[in-house]
């Protein structure tokens, strides 16, 4: 495995604080291109907790077009985990948030 910048970022609406408290699942943003084995290791490593499941969700960028050339873009995409812990496990800091 490569030494890359992992960067965790939980996130916290309606439907993840939801899903934390009836399901034990955890919605965290993921910067580049993680994929579920390094999501688990840094997750556990960072919040001391065992990780049963990782699912990864890919959220496309936005398109943008240049006023002055009318060439179209597209922002870089983004990942989404949803982390299932093992019974009993629960992170504070996110339902603290």
């Amino acid at each position: 495995m490569e030494n890359k910048n992992i960067k965790l970022q939980p996130v916290v609406s309606e439907k993840s604080y939801s899903l934390a408290n009836a399901q034990n699942k955890y919605t965290f943003l993921v910067k580049g291109k993680m994929n579920k084995i390094e999501i688990k290791e840094s997750i556990e490593k960072e919040y001391k907790v065992k990780v049963t499941k990782v699912n990864t969700v890919i959220r496309p960028g936005k398109m943008y077009r240049n006023i002055k050339t009318n060439k179209r873009f597209r922002n870089e995409d983004s990942s989404k985990a949803i982390v299932t812990l093992k019974k009993g496990d629960k992170i504070d800091e996110f339902l603290n948030i």
